[in-house]
């Protein structure tokens, strides 16, 4: 299974939901990626897929300064897992792939 593409993830939190956007890719063997929302793109650390189980972590600053730590479970084009920061209690994370858009023929 891959998950090398960009997806679209909701987190519901304490604050209400957030929007963000991990992008994944498979280099070599190796799950890097970076994730984008709130103005900010910051890396991902420790990307690891171990069956259908995806985990991460990742700093963020805004809207708050956190250390996130995602554990998600891959189902086709679909995601669903928790984000945890600390000790604050785990937040609901859902997450699509992207269409990978079809080119044009010319």
């Amino acid at each position: 299974m891959s998950v090398a593409g960009t997806w679209d993830l909701t987190i519901s939190t304490p604050i209400g939901r957030i929007k963000a956007v991990a992008e994944f890719r498979d280099e070599d063997g190796t799950l890097t990626g970076a994730a984008h929302g709130a103005g900010e793109e910051v890396p991902l650390a420790d990307v690891a897929l171990e069956g259908g189980r995806l985990s991460w972590r990742q700093a963020i600053t805004k809207p708050m300064r956190l250390n996130l730590a995602f554990t998600m479970t891959v189902d086709g084009e679909t995601m669903t897992g928790t984000s945890k920061a600390g000790r604050l209690p785990s937040s609901k994370v859902t997450g699509a792939r992207r269409a990978v858009p079809v080119a044009a023929e010319g």
